[in-house]
């Protein structure tokens, strides 16, 4: 990358360059800056959506498919354009690990994750439909069962407003413009990287330029996009999930919760599967919506907690490029002081021990390799009601709590992944008849696992478009 790396805004494709820059990076080699779209140019560019579906449109949906799988190679191989520079894959990781703290490792990772729902995205679109042919994104019918049905989009493009932490969320609206619909993107501020190296991916590939929008933005810039494009995505904590409550057209990805249930038929078993449960909490750094973040178990809580503190503990910060590194540092050291404080003071209420104390080699929060960490921790709870039996920070952190098997459905609350681990019919029954859960597995799975098949969080196929009931003469339209 050159001394100087400017990253400019796409205006539904086009590079414009802003008077208002942001300093990303400052280091020995590079000083990277984004400009900033006022919300004004952005809604100037909401206007003309209208010729970036038609861009769209001109193309069929099978060759749009075709471009993505194409632009998964280059997205994970090849040198791309990056403002007035280029970026090469080993760019990629070394620029985003320097600005979000996550290792080399896990860049590579989500870059993997990326790829996988590129080159499988006709996969990822036949989960979401129920396989309907992708000619219905050519003529807004099809045939199921000697039956035509008519979908329709209900927006003029899908607004996204990304995080930091994680880079393979980008994955979840990638499906967007292969079924036609324009993107409007807000990259996180420390990671404006991975959304544009998959958007220059694309239209390398051949997509139309004019079906998308990168613009760094502030946070009125991120509610224009959100609430201009017909619908939005957006990713926060509960505090966004509360701001954007009131808007149906907005799909908020917010705090996962997720959780393993230890069912009663497996309370002598889950000592062969320790290493699933640190998986589980551990893998990538512990950022992800869908880490566990609270084991239940009906009894053996103190057994359980044991077996995995020890485990969890034994996970050390390594420096960022490590080819062993599993954990994150933070961007934010006052954050993390905030949450490591959050957390003592909460243990100051009777019921609750961090088991990792027992092993871990020195405190919670460390300055290490030029970074702050914050070592995993897991806290065993007495009380389902404790602060900390229920809850989730960024960084690998959870709770075991014990209660019988017939209460846990009762307590869990809004999940996004639930593992249980059971082979009891009638509470798998219950279990998939809960509607706090997002995900289930059924089995000793990790709540980490994604199968592309299935939707992620929500349907995005549902979200962007409609069915209605048609008959009559379709031949014109054959």
């Amino acid at each position: 990358m050159s001394k100087e790396t400017h990253i400019p805004i796409l205006r539904l494709g086009e590079e414009y360059h802003s008077l208002d820059t942001v300093e990303l990076e400052s280091s020995a080699d590079s000083t990277v800056y984004t400009h900033t779209a006022n919300p004004g140019l952005i809604r100037r560019d909401i206007l003309d959506l209208e010729k970036s579906k038609a861009a769209l449109d001109a193309v069929p949906a099978e060759t749009l498919a075709g471009y993505c799988e194409a632009a998964a190679e280059l997205f994970l191989h090849e040198e791309l354009p990056l403002g007035n520079s280029s970026q090469s894959p080993q760019d990629y990781i070394e620029s985003l690990s320097a600005l979000t703290k996550l290792p080399h490792t896990l860049v590579k990772m989500n870059m993997g994750k990326v790829h996988a729902a590129m080159s499988q995205i006709r996969t990822v679109i036949g989960g979401l439909t129920r396989n309907l042919p992708l000619e219905l994104f050519d003529r807004g019918l099809s045939a199921v069962d000697d039956l035509e049905v008519n979908f329709y989009p209900v927006a003029d493009a899908l607004g996204v407003s990304l995080p930091s932490n994680a880079p393979a969320v980008n994955s979840l609206w990638l499906p967007a413009p292969v079924l036609k619909i324009p993107v409007l993107l807000k990259p996180g501020r420390e990671d404006p990287f991975t959304p544009l190296r998959i958007v220059q991916s694309l239209i390398a590939a051949g997509f139309p330029k004019e079906a998308f929008g990168f613009y760094p933005t502030t946070h009125e810039g991120g509610d224009t996009i959100l609430m201009g494009c017909g619908r939005g995505i957006a990713f926060g904590s509960d505090a966004t999930v509360r701001k954007y409550s009131g808007f149906p057209s907005i799909q908020v990805h917010g705090t996962g919760r997720s959780k393993v249930l230890v069912g009663d038929d497996y309370l002598g078993k889950w000592a062969d599967h320790t290493e699933t449960l640190v998986e589980s909490i551990s893998a990538n750094g512990g950022r992800s919506c869908i880490n566990t973040s609270a084991i239940l178990v009906s009894s053996g809580r103190d057994e359980l907690a044991d077996a995995v503190a020890r485990d969890l503990a034994a996970i050390e910060p390594l420096p960022r490029d490590h080819e062993d590194a599993l954990l994150c540092g933070f961007s934010n050291t006052e954050w993390a002081g905030s949450i490591n404080d959050l957390i003592d003071e909460h243990l100051k209420v009777e019921g609750a021990e961090d088991v990792t104390a027992r092993y871990r080699n020195g405190s919670r929060l460390v300055e290490m390799h030029g970074q702050t960490y914050l070592r995993p921790t897991l806290i065993s709870c007495a009380d389902p009601g404790h602060p900390l039996a229920n809850t989730e920070f960024m960084f690998p952190f959870a709770s075991v709590t014990e209660m019988p098997q017939g209460q846990m459905l009762g307590e869990i609350g809004e999940t996004l992944v639930v593992s249980a681990w059971t082979d009891d019919a009638g509470w798998i029954r219950d279990l998939m008849n809960s509607s706090d859960i997002e995900r289930l597995n059924i089995g000793p799975f990790p709540t980490n696992r994604v199968q592309w098949e299935q939707p992620h969080e929500g349907n995005l196929f549902e979200f962007l478009f409609r069915r209605r009931a048609i008959q009559g003469n379709l031949a014109a339209v054959s």
